[in-house]
């Protein structure tokens, strides 16, 4: 499972590190009880449903159903495969790996995924080899460097060149074994109706789209000359949806950590740009707006985002679009200003990366008061009704702001600037606040205060005999004494499939000799969805003190849950047999029992 890791020192690297500990640098966790709660990095949530438990060295998500040790969490979250994140961990502790680990790099386990994940690794390679050292790619090279590219950045970035030639990328891939029909379907050729295969970025400037992990997922072509369109993009496949990635996420993302700031840039080049003058936090969207998913990316790694879009009004009406969702996602935002005209590659060709940190970036105005600026083009603030029907605006959104000091600063501006009584505008909002609790559920997305963690995801009633199966299995992974009791009495004669398998790798494990370990245990079981069941078992709170008749009853229960199937098993054979001797009267007695039977055990709770 491990490789070449041994297994001993897998679990000696887990047992020297605190699950929560690792999970709180991507999560912020408080503590309610023995375990942490916080909003869950896997789905979208207001209340906190995503439990931590450091005493049993697992997490669990009440809302979505993950869970799992911390390499779970590392597996899931990174997209590590088990080795990276034994790695990865294991460089926290300090404790040495053996020389020759396996990398075991991460692969889809779709056979044809891989397939084409390898045909872009050898076209970026190509592109960017035409670009550095052929003949056709020269124009191209001294355009990037015109436009102040250096060899640094191109290499870093794997920038690349496509030939003009109509066939020489898809002789390239058919002689790399890649089947043509496959490659149309990744987006990196098109066919015409003659069934004449193309490269589809012929003469363009190439910038792979890398995925978080690194991996080359599409490409951005940039036309030379004039070509239409200007930048023509891979369509999307399974590999790559837009709304899922950001540019340069792979490499910005140890300096986000650090900063616990992101740069969000709309274009590949202002990207780069800001990456060679030393804003190594830069991101940027795959040609679209900010979606929810990303979003929640930035929300997991960064304590605040800069909106950093064209200074031109529509790229400022998409860094209000943006600012606005990922407030609302709960990301703190704020917006950086450029002069009319200007974006950020053009900031700092012309005037240098330092200042564009201290004049654009230091200087990012709070979102709030963004947006209260930025609606004031649309009023002509003479005239006594856009005056009123500004501030009300402004009204509505200062309302929005959790912390009554933001609140009341920016009140006090709109009083100063409009010779009004901050009484009254305080009056305003907290009429506002009171309509917006009192209408219903809050916005999407907005965190929320004083809401107790969710702890359970049973929205329904579940039969007496499932509700004693998963009490009884909580229990035994918390008890091997109880766990062989139960060995002894039952086996693996449980109902329900999931638990069946559970219990059987719990037998084998106390077997082996191993005490009570949730985080070690769950390394056993491959199916994630039994690992996940198997931790949202051990973090319910069922306790661990049980009392020998309340185990005689769990038991009882599931042998009588056993009985009553087999029962019906046997008056379905015999309603079989009546039919086959064409005896509809005895039939239909046994099938009037089976009725009978059906509804006990469903009425059964």
């Amino acid at each position: 499972m491990a490789g070449r890791i041994p297994e001993e020192t897998v679990d000696e690297i887990r047992k020297s590190v605190d699950i929560a500990d690792v999970i709180g640098e991507y999560v912020q966790l408080k503590r309610q009880g023995r375990n942490y709660f916080g909003l869950c990095p896997f789905h979208g949530e207001n209340t906190p449903s995503f439990s931590v438990s450091a005493d049993k060295q697992i997490f669990h998500c009440f809302g979505c159903g993950k869970g799992g040790n911390v390499y779970s969490f590392l597996m899931e979250l990174e997209g590590f495969s088990f080795v990276q994140a034994v790695k990865k961990v294991a460089d926290k502790t300090g404790i040495s790996l053996p020389e020759d680990v396996d990398e075991e790099p991460s692969k889809p386990h779709d056979p044809e995924a891989q397939n084409v994940l390898d045909a872009h690794m050898w076209l970026t390679k190509l592109y960017h080899h035409l670009l550095r050292h052929s003949k056709e790619g020269r124009d191209a090279l001294q355009y990037l460097h015109d436009r102040g590219f250096t060899d640094e950045m191109i290499e870093k970035h794997s920038l690349g060149f496509s030939p003009p030639s109509q066939d020489f990328v898809v002789t390239f891939l058919e002689k790399k074994g890649f089947h043509p029909q496959t490659m149309v379907k990744a987006g990196l050729l098109v066919v015409n109706d003659q069934g004449e295969y193309f490269d589809r970025f012929r003469s363009r400037i190439m910038f792979p789209l890398r995925n978080h992990l690194g991996k080359t997922v599409a490409f951005a072509g940039r036309a030379m000359g004039d070509q239409t369109p200007k930048y023509l993009n891979s369509p999307e496949t399974n590999l790559f949806q837009k709304n899922r990635l950001l540019y340069n996420f792979d490499y910005a993302r140890s300096e986000i950590r650090k900063t616990k700031t992101v740069v969000l840039f709309e274009g590949f080049a202002d990207v780069i740009s800001a990456d060679q003058a030393g804003i190594h936090n830069s991101v940027g969207t795959m040609g679209t707006a900010v979606s929810q998913t990303q979003a929640q990316l930035l929300k997991r790694y960064a304590d605040e985002v800069i909106v950093c879009y064209d200074g031109d009004k529509a790229g400022q009406q998409a860094a209000v679009k943006a600012g606005k969702l990922l407030k609302q996602t709960g990301c703190p935002v704020k917006i950086a200003r450029l002069p009319e005209g200007m974006d950020p590659d053009d900031y700092i060709k012309k005037f240098g990366g330092d200042r564009f940190k201290k004049e654009v970036l230091e200087t990012s105005d709070p979102y709030t008061s963004f947006i209260i600026n930025y609606w004031k083009r649309n009023y002509n603030l003479q005239l006594e009704g856009d005056r009123i029907a500004y501030i009300e605006k402004v009204v509505q959104e200062v309302a929005r702001l959790d912390r009554a000091i933001e609140r009341e600063h920016y009140l006090k501006e709109i009083a100063n600037e409009f010779e009004m009584a901050l009484e009254t505008l305080k009056e305003e909002v907290e009429e506002v606040r009171r309509k917006t609790s009192s209408a219903g559920p809050p916005q999407a997305g907005k965190p929320q205060r004083h809401t107790k963690p969710r702890t359970s995801v049973q929205s329904k009633l579940l039969p007496a005999f499932h509700n004693a199966e998963r009490k009884l299995i909580s229990i035994m992974l918390n008890n091997p004494v109880i766990a062989e009791k139960v060995q002894e009495e039952l086996g693996g004669a449980f109902n329900i499939s999931e638990h069946q398998v559970i219990v059987t790798h719990l037998y084998a494990y106390y077997e082996d000799g191993h005490e009570s370990d949730i985080s070690q245990f769950v390394e056993r079981l491959d199916d994630p969805s039994i690992k996940e069941l198997a931790v949202q078992l051990a973090m319910s709170p069922s306790g661990e003190e049980v009392t020998d008749q309340e185990l005689d009853d769990y038991m009882n229960r599931i042998k009588a849950e056993r009985t009553d199937r087999t029962d019906i098993k046997g008056l379905l054979e015999e309603q079989k047999l009546a039919e086959q001797q064409n005896d509809p009267v005895k039939a239909a007695q046994i099938a009037m029992e089976i009725l009978k039977r059906k509804k006990e055990m469903k009425n059964t709770y």
